[in-house]
């Protein structure tokens, strides 16, 4: 029996803490108690913070967005539309057990090479300010 090959790349612990930091010096100027989670290549969970205050929702709400932006390999806001009445994914939501969220707040951590190795997810806010922060986090690894 031939045994699978393992995908060498990874989302470090490292980056998700540098992802996570940059997230809260933005929460923390929006002013709003946050859930943040970091999620690998596969979609699964790498680390989260939840800020105090964070509503309950809030925890799963932001895991799903990120594993929805690396399941698709985009930022949740541009997949919203995809999912709405009569488009091409409108019974995604209902016809799979992934825990998915097309809401804005999700966004794909993307490698040197254009590999999407992970994703970030912010809840708490409006899905504008979400997006915001998912953004400010993911865009602190090209500083």
């Amino acid at each position: 029996m031939a045994m699978a090959q393992i995908s060498p790349i990874i989302l470090s612990l490292e980056i998700a803490h540098k992802v996570t930091a940059a997230a809260i010096a933005k929460v923390e100027a929006i002013g709003i108690p946050y859930t943040l989670s970091v999620v690998d290549g596969a979609g699964n969970l790498v680390h989260l913070t939840r800020l105090d205050g964070a509503a309950i929702a809030s925890i799963d709400t932001s895991v799903a967005k990120a594993r929805t932006s690396v399941y698709f390999g985009a930022p949740t806001a541009d997949l919203a539309a995809a999912v709405s009445d009569g488009a091409p994914l409108a019974t995604i939501q209902t016809s799979t057990t992934a825990h998915l969220a097309f809401v804005a707040g999700g966004v794909p951590i993307i490698d040197q090479d254009g590999v999407v190795i992970g994703g970030f997810g912010a809840g708490g806010g409006s899905p504008e300010q979400d997006h915001e922060v998912a953004y400010a986090a993911v865009a602190a690894l090209k500083a």
